[in-house]
């Protein structure tokens, strides 16, 4: 950070609510933008007694998927148990799959439920992300 921007900080602090009010106002008219919440901030929820405290929430996933991003070989025996158990899978078609990482363990589940399938692969080796 540069020292012209720090010093602009640290004056910034200083400034009252209502001193932060008229700057946003003046900003917003000298360079033509909007500062207000419903523009600046996705899914924000603002207090009704202070319009400038905002609380920004992206929303939480509520579908993941869990890849399996790759398989040691030392280990691969481990996870293509997991990967058969997990998916219903024969043993052909788990090894196929093992073989053929990254692959998606499981698609559109809560988050909850990748989690306990992510750490049933990482116990068995894998290298597994959830997105």
């Amino acid at each position: 950070m540069s020292v012209k921007t720090f010093e602009i900080l640290e004056q910034l602090k200083s400034l009252t609510l209502l001193e932060a009010s008229e700057l946003v106002k003046q900003i917003e008219v000298t360079f033509g933008v909007d500062a207000s919440p419903k523009t600046m901030f996705y899914n924000s929820v603002v207090s009704p007694v202070d319009e400038f405290s905002c609380i920004c929430i992206p929303p939480a996933p509520t579908e993941v998927n869990v890849i399996l991003d790759h398989v040691p070989a030392q280990k691969k025996i481990a996870i293509l148990k997991v990967v058969r158990t997990l998916m219903g899978l024969g043993l052909k078609e788990a090894k196929d799959f093992v073989e053929s990482a990254p692959q998606v363990v499981k698609e559109a589940i809560t988050p909850e439920t990748a989690e306990e399938i992510k750490q049933q692969l990482e116990l068995a080796g894998a290298g597994v992300s959830v997105q």
